[in-house]
């Protein structure tokens, strides 16, 4: 049985259906009740933060996937990503299945380069600093040999049905209604962006081989383009003029006095005005893997949420 920690989420309904399509037999687990229905699916409530509740929502798992989202608040992540993580790893050894934990990049602080799987974690920022803590308790679990576990790693994204990303708001959603988009820092300097579907997809594949265990993969992303470039293709797709204004550090801030979600980004700051490098090199060799372009992804953005 495949089971999924944080049901309802973007990355965890690509992975549902993936795993719908394969046939596999699916658990989802959450605090809100899912609409999601299909042969050998099942949907059981449970606490992340409770440790009997989650026990009894994944016994007779095989796999485990850890694909929760919190609050993007600094305190909320503080008090509960440790117990979080901790009950998912004894969860994990409770029931002897194969953990698979979808991560983001903050544990690696400001790269000067390309971050890599084998790039060591200096955090400049309180989030950061939880991402390491709890990506360290799993792989110290590894290599103790007490559970199989791997991190999935992937770096800001797009093409979300929640809009809870900051280029599907500022950009594509901007776009579609003929409005002037926004960026976050300095639109010269390079960034990646993966495409919410391929990380699914890519999530799917880590559930289906055994051998991808006990180890770090970047999931598969476009190669890194500056903002402006971003912003051209998208505007590009809609086609409007490629126009935006640019949010720097104190009008985010500004802007958070008022919006906490947005406050929280204040910290994150320095990956929006350095160049932001992600290679994924390693899972598209692994898994003959070839991300979604920016253009095409872009386009099926445009053919479909925001039209």
């Amino acid at each position: 049985m495949h089971t999924i920690l944080g049901a309802g989420g973007t990355v965890a309904n690509i992975l549902t259906q993936e795993l719908i399509n394969a046939n596999e037999t699916i658990r989802l687990v959450s605090r809100k009740p899912l609409t999601i229905t299909a042969k050998d699916l099942t949907w059981q409530k449970a606490d992340l933060l409770n440790y009997d509740e989650l026990l009894s929502a994944s016994e007779g798992s095989t796999v485990i996937y850890l694909v929760a989202g919190l609050v993007y608040d600094k305190n909320i992540w503080q008090q509960q990503w440790p117990i979080i993580m901790q009950n998912v790893i004894n969860v994990t050894k409770a029931t002897g299945a194969r953990l698979i934990f979808f991560d983001n990049v903050y544990m690696y602080g400001l790269v000067n380069g390309s971050m890599t799987e084998d790039t060591p974690y200096h955090p400049r920022s309180v989030k950061g600093q939880i991402r390491a803590d709890i990506a360290n308790m799993i792989m110290d679990e590894v290599a103790a040999g007490n559970i199989n576990a791997s991190i999935a790693r992937a770096p800001d994204f797009y093409g979300t049905d929640s809009t809870n990303s900051f280029i599907d708001m500022m950009v594509l959603g901007k776009y579609a209604k003929k409005q002037s988009a926004q960026w976050i820092g300095d639109p010269e300097k390079k960034h990646n962006f993966i495409y919410i579907p391929d990380a699914g997809k890519a999530m799917f594949l880590l559930g289906q081989n055994p051998d991808s265990d006990n180890q770090i993969w970047h999931m598969p992303t476009a190669p890194a383009i500056t903002g402006k470039q971003f912003i051209d293709i998208a505007a590009s797709v809609y086609g409007v003029e490629p126009k935006y204004t640019r949010i720097r550090k104190f009008m985010l801030w500004l802007i958070g006095l008022f919006q906490k979600v947005v406050m929280g980004t204040v910290e994150m700051y320095y990956q929006y005005d350095h160049d932001y490098i992600f290679d994924s090199s390693k899972f598209e060799k692994a898994f003959n893997f070839k991300p979604t372009s920016y253009k095409d992804g872009i386009r099926h953005m445009s053919q479909t949420l925001y039209k």
